[in-house]
């Protein structure tokens, strides 16, 4: 079939419909020659077509384009750029392999990629990733628009599109199990757990070949695309399925009142090292988008942990990054992002960390996404590590601090009972910049990359003997403890212990000042045998089972009345810090009203917070001792004391809704070994 060509234009980058066609763009500034190739199928052998583009007509400065009339949204395409394979330089052009457009919205393959085919030399059209033309206008959202709500309030969970649902026992149809339909099907479990909030893992298209031979990489820290919905986890397979089937998905969790939040990877690509395949940057310009070691071109500098770095702060890659931001802002609604190593976006074209980088400056400040939440993880894999010293005011930080802090406590280790105290009331030592406010920390206990909360009191070391790799890989230190055996074990004194430490953790999550984010399944017990790096077990090892909600049924609903508790109260969702003039009131006490022990031998801490203006009034222990501590009470102010939660009791007395809490007659408390205790005044 032929088509009309016409020279096209430089701008927008991408595959842009018009009435009459198609307008294709590209950057690449040292190919010397380009070729835009159109498919009628994902896995023809060979291209319906080949454009040449003219260099003379269809470039312009760095960019190459041209405008194919008569074609339209669905257009499966592809580029092929020549150009000097000199890596001791930073190029590696490579004419035979089929390259995936940078902006490309969408991309088709199925049974026929290969990745390995991109590696070495060889054609790999037969096997390769398609990019496909998408024409986002047209989508009813029914008025639907990004939430834009506070971090006053929210409680994130951090989910696994696919392993939310793919479990058989989800009672969700096979065809959609592991999908953005199947997840749709579980907002009301959502609902009912008091989730304002879901952190998806990553969902821009990734390359699930990225893994150890014979296992899928499936946490998805591997992207290829970076603004096309993953087309694994949609259920509808044609050309544009995946990008209506995620919409539906966020249109239906705004009509939910919960807002989506993307784990979004802007520090590496799917491609690999030097020896790893060309898929689409390398092949276009590698040395733009990658940091390359400055000793030898050859080779890339790796501050990811997978083999390259992206160069956010070159200038094409940071107008891609912030061009991404505002498409899945604007056209896919998404609420905010989670920013997966986020320090690596602070280094520099030669890979040394900036005072002030462009681009994550321009993130903070962009208008578009002005109302968007934007939370970093404040480290990279090569040691740099900036929790409570990440740029700007508005960027909220996944605190790792707060992660470790709590788990030594609760496992009873020795002078945590100050640090308790920083991480319960903010981690005000860590965000000490001006007009910084506590909700900004992004406290949690677990995630997707560790122990589960099961497994963190179940096991001492890491098991991850499936992942192929001799149980290198993964973190070494855990903070765990496995209350005395090591795994599954049917003593009951040790399962007690281990259900009332998962009760202490989740408490001193939900109820510490800060945005909480609980990992998926956490609620009822999700073990994944002891692997704390599961990043490819697509598998029942990292799948929610929900037959987990019967078993666990009692954890499942201590969460449930803990996170209402903490919606309940205003004093939560204060956004200054406990403590300043005119906030919350904090009174530090200990066995005796205001007499905390901060000394390194004490395991126990005690906390009052009074918002008279509400009405509201708490008094928390924290017991970490091995034995039982009377502490003394306050007095009450509006009437009695009433025992909300004790962990050291059994289901149902471990959590009592507050107008059916039982009143402590008595001015002091015994609370039981290891332990945490939650008293609230009926107003």
């Amino acid at each position: 079939m032929d088509f009309d060509l016409r020279p096209g234009q430089s701008y927008p980058l991408g595959a842009s419909v018009r009435a009459d066609g198609v307008n294709f763009c590209v950057f690449s500034r040292n190919c010397t020659a380009m070729e835009l190739l159109l498919f009628d199928r994902h896995d023809d052998p060979l291209p319906a077509r080949v454009i040449r583009l003219d260099p003379r007509v269809n470039r312009t400065f760095y960019y190459w384009h041209v405008f194919v009339c008569g074609i339209s949204a669905g257009q499966l395409y592809g580029y092929r750029a020549d150009g000097p394979f000199v890596p001791s330089e930073g190029l590696r052009f490579d004419r035979q392999k089929v390259l995936i457009d940078p902006y490309a919205s969408a991309v088709m393959y199925g049974d026929n990629y290969r990745r390995m085919a991109a590696v070495g030399p060889g054609d790999n059209c037969a096997e390769s990733i398609k990019s496909v033309v998408v024409d986002p206008r047209g989508y009813d959202w029914e008025g639907d628009t990004p939430l834009r709500q506070s971090y006053a309030g929210s409680v994130i969970y951090e989910l696994h599109v696919g392993g939310f649902t793919r479990h058989p026992s989800s009672g969700i149809a096979a065809d959609l199990r592991g999908t953005y339909a199947g997840l749709i099907a579980k907002i009301p479990y959502l609902k009912s757990l008091g989730i304002s909030a879901v952190e998806l893992l990553p969902v821009q298209q990734f390359d699930a070949q990225d893994a150890p031979q014979g296992r899928p990489n499936y946490w998805g820290y591997s992207p290829i695309a970076f603004f096309a919905p993953h087309r694994g986890y949609s259920s509808r397979q044609d050309a544009l399925g995946p990008i209506d089937e995620f919409r539906d998905m966020v249109k239906a969790m705004h009509q939910a009142n919960i807002e989506v939040i993307l784990d979004v990877v802007f520090n590496h690509t799917a491609e690999g090292d030097e020896r790893g395949p060309t898929l689409s940057f390398k092949g276009l310009e590698n040395r733009a988008y990658y940091m390359i070691e400055p000793s030898d071109g050859s080779r890339y500098a790796n501050f990811s942990g997978t083999g390259n770095t992206l160069k956010a702060n070159h200038s094409i890659v940071r107008r891609m990054i912030m061009d991404c931001l505002r498409y899945w802002v604007q056209i896919m609604h998404v609420d905010g992002f989670r920013f997966d190593l986020a320090s690596v976006m602070s280094r520099d074209d030669t890979s040394q960390p900036m005072a002030n980088p462009p681009i994550l400056w321009e993130i903070e400040s962009d208008p578009v996404l002005a109302d968007t939440r934007i939370i970093a993880e404040a480290w990279d894999a090569a040691g740099l590590y900036q929790v409570g010293s990440f740029i700007g005011h508005r960027w909220a930080e996944w605190n790792g601090v707060f992660r470790d802090d709590v788990r030594r406590f609760v496992k009873s280790d020795a002078g945590m009972a100050a640090p308790l105290a920083m991480r319960l009331s903010g981690s005000r030592d860590l965000y000490r910049q001006l007009g910084r406010q506590p909700d900004r920390t992004i406290n949690f206990v677990t995630s997707h990359d560790g122990f589960t909360l099961n497994d963190l009191v179940s096991y001492n070391q890491k098991h991850n003997q499936a992942n192929g790799e001799q149980s290198r890989d993964g973190a070494n230190v855990n903070e765990s403890w496995n209350c005395g055996i090591e795994g599954p074990t049917d003593d009951l004194q040790v399962e007690a212990l281990r259900l009332r430490q998962m009760r202490n953790l989740l408490t001193l999550l939900v109820l510490s000042h800060g945005t909480p984010m609980l990992l998926m399944g956490d609620e009822v017990r999700r073990t994944q045998h002891g692997n704390n790096n599961a990043y490819c077990q697509d598998n029942e090892l990292s799948w929610f089972d929900w037959d987990d909600t019967i078993r666990a049924a009692d954890l499942l609903r201590f969460t449930r009345g803990l996170i209402g508790l903490r919606h309940a109260y205003g004093v939560f969702a204060d956004e200054r810090y406990w403590g300043e003039p005119g906030a919350t009131v904090l009174i530090w006490h200990g066995l005796r009203l205001y007499e905390p022990d901060w000394g390194s031998n004490s395991h126990s801490l005690a906390c009052e917070l009074c918002a008279d203006e509400r009405g509201e009034r708490l008094f928390m222990i924290f017991n970490a001792y091995w034995e039982e501590l009377r502490f003394e009470l306050p007095a009450p102010a509006y009437g009695a004391w009433r025992r909300v939660i004790d962990t050291s009791l059994a289901a149902p007395e471990d959590y009592s809704p507050l107008n059916s809490a039982p009143s402590i007659a008595a001015d002091t408390y015994l609370a039981g070994p290891r332990s945490v205790v939650v008293l609230a005044e009926l107003i």
